[in-house]
């Protein structure tokens, strides 16, 4: 008798397909299940989380100097190519025999189970599902293939015509119920009309409008360099943990305030809506940012104080943080005296620059902190607070980041760029400096390592902001090095020691080289 999982030798192209074919059914199955029961609990956005958690701190930051805010989704096609790969390279092991091929198809599902352990029983679903289609479809397709005559001739002249024909169909067929799948899942997880939602904001925000202050004249040298004071909302920087960005609605959205309090509160979005509204212009920086890069952006948030709504729930004696949960799992911890300082407005915000908060930075609802790294204060998606001790640990910290963080004064170069070619002779530098909640009081700038000389700064907007700065320096030919720092209001002056991002944000002044000819 035959072996039944024996087939006669498979063509390489017809088992690298099977193979692929395999995988691609797999990925978009269990998109489609996390599509039905929870889109956090993809198998790709799982497995990638995992990943991250395991990746070492210096391999995170090269991937976020190289791809920005496009890390995660470089990762996303990485792990999309290295699946294929092995698929294929596992189809063609299997030209006489489907034990490698399964084999490979049971290895995606337990790395995929892996994953997912510990997330829940909801977790579990969608690796299941993926190793069963996978399984499923590689056993089908390599038994169709071998059966109707896709096998090399060393082992069994190829049988033509229908043979061939109905294989290249039951292929087709595969690839026609992957694509509809992985678009079916796709459309599951985008089936919240948050556009619906935002346009509706839009006009709640519009029938009782808040006023913001005016950003005075000369707040920017923009003409030579520097960004503008108040950056557009498709262009504030993002960084976040978010594999794709969750899509909440207004209707489904609520907010939890519970915890070490008299009285837990539990908001719809009209119920926040309804209470005391302010807008405040605030610049955030991420603790990920470089010394001189372009993790820092300004925007006028409107929202409700937090400070208004935790005294609304009583925060009882003990209560020193405030742990912030996101829809996405996302936690930070924010200390309570930061959160009810009357002269700080930290804001649940829902408006960003006079529009809705964007899908990608948090709507319907997110935290702004003034003077403190986003990473402890700023959570997207906002659905709970609670008020607790500082003995729970949050998402980064588990990861050896700092339980308290308070924004670095730092300062750029904008312009010239490094390694920038500019005419000799006398030359425009201009940068950016901020110190949110202390302000800026001076910022020097010094070539090839001579004496300092004060730069002169833009009109200052509020203490929690940024100001350009600008001077002009003369530039014999030849190549020269610029560097700058800043002094904030406390009297503190930048240190030139570097440090890195971890575990509280990078330290050293910023500088460029350039050549004047």
């Amino acid at each position: 008798m035959s072996d039944p999982k024996r087939s006669a030798g498979l063509t390489r192209s017809v088992a690298a397909l099977i193979g692929g074919l395999a995988a691609a059914s797999a990925l978009a199955a269990g998109h489609l299940v996390a599509g039905l029961t929870d889109p956090r609990f993809s198998p790709l956005i799982v497995v990638g989380n995992a990943a991250i958690d395991l990746t070492p701190q210096p391999v995170k930051s090269f991937a976020i100097d190289v791809f920005g805010a496009a890390d995660k989704l470089a990762l996303l096609i990485g792990m999309a190519l290295v699946i294929l790969v092995v698929a294929v390279v596992g189809g063609v092991l299997s030209r006489r025999r489907r034990l490698p091929g399964m084999l490979m198809i049971a290895l995606f599902g337990v790395v995929g189970t892996s994953a997912a352990v510990g997330l829940g029983p909801t977790a579990l679903i969608a690796p299941v599902v993926t190793t069963v289609a996978g399984g499923g479809v590689f056993g089908w397709l390599h038994s169709t293939a071998g059966r109707r005559g896709e096998t090399s001739e060393e082992t069994e002249p190829a049988r033509s015509g229908p043979d061939r024909r109905r294989f290249l169909g039951s292929a087709a067929t595969v690839a026609v119920g992957a694509g509809a799948a992985g678009l079916g899942g796709r459309h599951l997880v985008e089936r919240d009309n948050v556009r619906a939602s935002r346009l509706a904001v839009e006009r709640a925000l519009s029938v009782r409008p808040v006023e913001s202050s005016k950003i005075p004249a000369g707040a920017d040298f923009h003409e030579v360099g520097t960004p503008t004071f108040l950056t557009p909302n498709e262009e504030f920087h993002r960084i976040d943990t978010a594999f794709t960005v969750p899509r909440v609605t207004v209707e489904g959205w609520r907010l939890r305030v519970h915890g070490m309090v008299d009285r837990e509160l539990n908001l719809s979005f009209d119920d926040l809506l309804r209470r005391r509204r302010i807008a405040r212009t605030i610049t955030m920086s991420c603790v990920s940012n470089p010394v001189g890069g372009d993790y820092v952006s300004t925007a006028t948030f409107e929202g409700v104080p937090i400070r208004d709504v935790l005294l609304e729930a009583g925060v009882r004696s003990g209560a020193d943080q405030v742990f912030s949960t996101s829809t996405d799992g996302f936690t930070a911890g924010t200390p309570v005296d930061v959160l009810t300082d009357p002269g700080r407005d930290a804001l649940l915000a829902v408006g960003m620059n006079g529009r809705p908060l964007p899908a990608q930075h948090g709507f319907p609802v997110r935290m702004v902190t003034p003077g403190l790294y986003g990473f402890v204060s700023a959570t997207k998606w906002l659905t709970g607070l609670e008020l607790t001790t500082w003995d729970g640990e949050t998402y980064w910290e588990k990861r050896g980041w700092a339980e308290r963080a308070p924004v670095k004064t730092q300062s750029r170069i904008d312009s010239p760029a490094g390694f920038a070619r500019v005419p000799a002779g006398t030359t425009t530098v201009a940068g950016t400096s901020w110190a949110q909640t202390t302000g800026i009081r001076r910022v020097q700038v010094r070539l090839d390592g001579g004496p300092w000389q004060d730069a002169r700064l833009s009109t200052e907007v509020n203490l929690d902001t940024w100001r350009m700065w600008r001077t002009e320096l003369d530039l014999s030919p030849g190549r020269h090095t610029l560097e700058c720092r800043a002094t904030d209001k406390s009297g503190y002056t930048q240190t030139p020691k570097r440090a890195d991002v971890v575990p509280d944000g990078a330290t050293g002044w910023h500088s460029v080289s350039v050549t004047a000819e």
